[in-house]
C-alpha cells in the first residue's frame, strides 16, 4: 500500500511537470519543434544506454533503497528548474540537463520498481496489483495536467515544477516506511555481460514475449514522435489557452483511468489473451481523431482521441505485464524486465528526435497523422501471435505455446 501510495503521488507530480515544462519551453523560451524533440529525447537517452547494466546491477542489491535514493535525487534535480527561474537564468540547456539526469535516475527506479512489485505480491495478485498501478498512473494523467496548467496560471510554468519535486520527496518517505524485508539478493554472477545476455535471450526466444515487446517498442516509437509536439499543437495550431490545453490532456488521460479500472473485468469477459490484441485494435482507432482536431469546439476531438488511445494502452499494458511477471523464473525477473525496458524505452529518444525533425520539415499536424497511424499498426504484432489462438494466457505453456 505504501509503495502504491508513494508512486501515485509521484505520478501526479510528474504529470504536472509533463505539462509545465513544455509550456515553459514553448511560451517562456520560445522553443522550436526541433528543440522540443531534443528535450524529449535527452531525457530518454539513459533508457537506451544504461537500462541493461542497471538490470544486472539491481538484481544483486536490495531494490527498495535504490528506489528511495533515486526519488531523493529526482527531487533535487527537479527543484533546480524553479530555482533557476527565480534567479532569472532558466535556459533550454538547463532543461536539457535536468531531463538527462532525471532520465538516468528514472531508469534505475523503474527497473527496481518492476522487480520489487512481485516481491510484495503473490502471483495470483499480480493482475489486480498491476491493474491498480495502471489505474493510478492513468489517474495521474487525468489529474496532473489540469493541476499543472492551474499551477502554471497561478505561479508560472517553471515554478509549477516545484510540485513534482515535492511528489518525489513524498515517494521517498513512503519507501522509507515500508517494513517488509526483501529476499536475499542474487550472488554475483560470472560476468555482467553474460547475465545481461541471459535476460535478453529469455525475451527474444519466447514467442509471446518477443511479440509483445516488439509491439510495445513500436508503439513507443510512434507515441514519442507525437509527445514533444502535443503542446505546440494545442497552443499554436489549435490556439487554445494553457489552462484549456491542460484540461484537454486531462480528459484524454481519463481513458487510462477507465482502462485500469476495467482491465481485470475485460480479461474475465473477453479472455486475458484476447484483450491484449483486440482492445488496442478497436479502442485504439480513436487516436485518429487527434490530428483531425481543429481550432474552436472541434479541439475536443484531440481529447476524445487521447481517451481512446489511453484506454487501449493501459488495458494492454496491465494484462501483458502481469503475464510476463507470472511466467518468468524469479532469478531472471529483474534482467528480463531490464531487457524488455531497454528494447521498448530505447525507441523513445529516437521517436522524439524524429518527431522534432518531421515537425520542422512537414508540419505538426502531418507529423501527428504519421504518429497515430504507426501507433495503431503497432498492435498488429500481437494480433499475429500465439495470443490470437487462445482465450486466456493461462492456456499457454511456459514456453508461450497453446496447449495448457
Amino acid at each position: 500500500m505504501l509503495l502504491w501510495a508513494g508512486q501515485s503521488v509521484s505520478e501526479i507530480g510528474s504529470m504536472v511537470s509533463l505539462v509545465a515544462i513544455p509550456i515553459a519551453a514553448v511560451t517562456v523560451l520560445d522553443a522550436s519543434p526541433l528543440e522540443m524533440g531534443v528535450l524529449y529525447a535527452v531525457g530518454r537517452i539513459p533508457f537506451l544506454v544504461v537500462t541493461l547494466p542497471a538490470g544486472a546491477v539491481i538484481e544483486r542489491v536490495a531494490k527498495r533503497p535504490v528506489m528511495l535514493w533515486c526519488s531523493v535525487g529526482r527531487a533535487l534535480v527537479t527543484v533546480s528548474i524553479p530555482g533557476a527561474a527565480l534567479l532569472g537564468s532558466l535556459s533550454i540547456a538547463q532543461l536539457y540537463a535536468a531531463a538527462a539526469l532525471n532520465g538516468l535516475l528514472m531508469v534505475f527506479f523503474e527497473v527496481a520498481y518492476h522487480g520489487y512489485v512481485p516481491v510484495l505480491l503473490e502471483r495470483d495478485q499480480l493482475l489486480a496489483g498491476n491493474s491498480r498501478i495502471g489505474a493510478s498512473q492513468a489517474a495521474a494523467q487525468a489529474v496532473g495536467p489540469s493541476a499543472g496548467s492551474g499551477l502554471t496560471g497561478l505561479v508560472g510554468a517553471a515554478q509549477a515544477v516545484a510540485a513534482d519535486a515535492v511528489s518525489f520527496a513524498v515517494s521517498a518517505v513512503c519507501l522509507a516506511l515500508i517494513g517488509m524485508p526483501e529476499p536475499k539478493t542474487a550472488p554475483a554472477g560470472p560476468r555482467m555481460r553474460a547475465e545481461i545476455a541471459e535476460g535478453m535471450r529469455f525475451v527474444l526466444r519466447h514467442p509471446v514475449l518477443r511479440k509483445t515487446t516488439a509491439c510495445s517498442a513500436t508503439a513507443n516509437l510512434f507515441v514519442s514522435i507525437a509527445v514533444p509536439l502535443e503542446m505546440i499543437f494545442l497552443l499554436r495550431v489549435l490556439d487554445v489557452s494553457a489552462s484549456r490545453a491542460g484540461l484537454l490532456i486531462s480528459l484524454g488521460g481519463l481513458g487510462g483511468v477507465v482502462g485500469g479500472a476495467v482491465a481485470v473485468l475485460l480479461g474475465r469477459w473477453l479472455g486475458t489473451a484476447r484483450v491484449i490484441w483486440l482492445v488496442p485494435l478497436v479502442a485504439g482507432a480513436a487516436g485518429f481523431l487527434v490530428p483531425a482536431a481543429q481550432p474552436g469546439p472541434a479541439a475536443v476531438l484531440a481529447a476524445v482521441g487521447w481517451f481512446g488511445s489511453m484506454f487501449a494502452i493501459v488495458v494492454y499494458s496491465v494484462t501483458q505485464r502481469s503475464y510476463r511477471q507470472s511466467i518468468c523464473p524469479p532469478e531472471l525477473l529483474t534482467r528480463m524486465n531490464a531487457s524488455i525496458r531497454w528494447l521498448i524505452w530505447g525507441a523513445l529518444p529516437l521517436g522524439g528526435l524524429v518527431g522534432g525533425v518531421l515537425g520542422n520539415a512537414i508540419g505538426i499536424r502531418q507529423t501527428l497523422w504519421i504518429s497515430v497511424a504507426g501507433l495503431w499498426a503497432a498492435f498488429l504484432w500481437v494480433f499475429f501471435s500465439p495470443l490470437r489462438g487462445v482465450r486466456d494466457v493461462s492456456a499457454l505453456t511456459e514456453a508461450g505455446r497453446p496447449g495448457r
